[in-house]
Formats: C-alpha cells, sequence, structure tokens
C-alpha cells in the first residue's frame, strides 16, 4: 500500500519563484494567491481531519490464539423477537465447484424466499452472466465468500485439507480482490463476509471488521458442503430457532441440497418463520 505526501511548503516556495520569475503576476497578485492557496489549504487540513487514518497491515501481526468457525468477533445468529432465520448459501469456486444449483435458485424465486448468497470471485469468472442477474435480484443480497476459498489466518493455518492465508497482507488480498471485482460489475460494496471452510484466526477477523466488513458464520449447518442428504439438509433447517443463519450451498446441482430445502420450507413456514436478509438485523 503506498501513501502519497505532499510537501505544502514547497510547492508554495516552487509557487511563488515561478510567478517571480515569469513576471506574470504584480506583487499584489502573489499575495492574493498567497491568501487565496492558504484558505484553500486550510480548508483541506480541516477536511483531512475526517478522514479515518489509512489502514496499515503492520497493525495486524502476532500470534494468533484462537482458530475455528467461532472465534471472537465472527457473529453466528441475530437477534429478533419474531420468528425468523436467514438462508445463507455459499458460491464456491475453482476445484470446490463453479456448478449453479438452478432449481435452488427457481425454488427460491417462486416462493419469493430472501436468502444471502456468500460469492467466491473464481465462481463469478465461471458465472458472470448469472452472477449479474442474481445481483440485479432484489430478492438477494450478494456478499463477499474471498477471492481464492482461503480459510483466513495471518499465519497459513490450515483448515479441512485447505492451507490457510500466511499474512495481514495475503488476508487483505482474499477479501479485497473479491470485494473490487464484484464494486466493478455491480457499483456496490460488499460489508458481510465468510471465508473458505468458515475458519479463521481472531487477528484475521479484526483485520475484516478494519476492511468494514462483518464476519459471518452459522448456528445451522444445513448441508456439510452440499455432502448431506435430502433428509439431512431438512432435518437441519427444521432445526432453526429464532435468529438462526443457516449455512447451505449454491454451486453443487449434483447434491439434494436443493430438494432438502424445497421440502423445510413449507414445514417451517407451518411453523410460522419468515426468512430475512442479514443486512437487515443485528448480528450476534
Amino acid at each position: 500500500m503506498s501513501r502519497l505526501r505532499i510537501h505544502t511548503p514547497l510547492i508554495l516556495l516552487a509557487l511563488f519563484l515561478g510567478l517571480a520569475l515569469t513576471g506574470c503576476q504584480t506583487e499584489e497578485g502573489v499575495l492574493k494567491l498567497t491568501e487565496h492557496k492558504k484558505q484553500e489549504l486550510e480548508g483541506t487540513r480541516k477536511k483531512s481531519l475526517e478522514i479515518k487514518t489509512p489502514l496499515s497491515l503492520e497493525d495486524f501481526q502476532g500470534e494468533p490464539k484462537e482458530w475455528g468457525e467461532q472465534v471472537t468477533g465472527v457473529k453466528t445468529f441475530f437477534e429478533t423477537d419474531q420468528k425468523e432465520m436467514a438462508l445463507t448459501f455459499d458460491a464456491c469456486g475453482g476445484p470446490y465447484g463453479s456448478g449453479y444449483d438452478e432449481t435452488l435458485i427457481s425454488f427460491l424465486r417462486a416462493e419469493r424466499i430472501p436468502a444471502t448468497l456468500f460469492v467466491n470471485e473464481r465462481w463469478i469468472r465461471e458465472n458472470e452472466d448469472i452472477f449479474l442477474q442474481l445481483a440485479a435480484d432484489p430478492l438477494f443480497q450478494i456478499e463477499n465468500h474471498g477471492s481464492e476459498h482461503l480459510p483466513l489466518s495471518v499465519s497459513g493455518r490450515e483448515a479441512w485439507g485447505i492451507t490457510g492465508t500466511r499474512s495481514a497482507e495475503e488476508i487483505y488480498d482474499e477479501i479485497m480482490d473479491n470485494h473490487k471485482r464484484v464494486k466493478e460489475l455491480t457499483g456496490r460494496e460488499m460489508t458481510f463476509f465468510r471465508s473458505g471452510t468458515a475458519f479463521y484466526d481472531e487477528i484475521a477477523v479484526e483485520l475484516a471488521e478494519a476492511l468494514g466488513y462483518t464476519v459471518v458464520n452459522f448456528d445451522i449447518l444445513g448441508d456439510a458442503g452440499a455432502s448431506f442428504s435430502k433428509g439431512q439438509v431438512k432435518e437441519a433447517l427444521l432445526n432453526a430457532q429464532p435468529g438462526s443463519i443457516a449455512l447451505l450451498h449454491m454451486n453443487q446441482p449434483a447434491s439434494e441440497t436443493a430438494q432438502g430445502v424445497i421440502e423445510a420450507i413449507p414445514l417451517l413456514q407451518e411453523q410460522g418463520f419468515q426468512f430475512v436478509h442479514l443486512k437487515d438485523k443485528q448480528l450476534k
């Protein structure tokens, strides 16, 4: 990360000498210009006080004490006094699946069930047209599932056979490369993050928060990486409590996730559950 330094006295000196040598200004004109410049610089100084200090990755070093899915700072449910739950679907990309579960998404659309989609940059590359359609649909909230689907670590910790990021710089790239990609395509900023494998250390979570993100996991393991049978998916979802966040996948059309969701949703609605976007709730 580069920082631009402007040496104001040198600029003013060069400006004064330049005007004097060229004879383009009278002495009175130079004084008026200098006074105008002073006022302009004072206004700039006041504005700069309102800008947050630039992020320094050097502040996110050291030896973490925590590693897992529920480390300090990770949100796993939301506050509510209603029978509400949030469905979240990961699209992992790369060797973890760049498919598209059209049956699942078509069902959500037909039944008007809102959902939050955590989308990986590699999945977007393989499904850009579909991604743009999903991003344009108000039924779906698009959020960040990373750039390379890596666990978030400052020291290269591993989860589920996947080696994580190895430094604050790599954490920054894992979060922000996808952030920039989505902003370029949609013009929108994402504010929720879930890492590949949903594993973190607490320093990585602090860095994500400094970048403006809320790190979100789950309290319902909905399909175990799209490996559950439809019966297991259904059973997992029916264990929902008010404020539950369910983790499922939308990138594995050959799995039984869609069918499990299709069977569970009507039963949850009979119990009085409504489905919400994460952005509308206070996460805990």
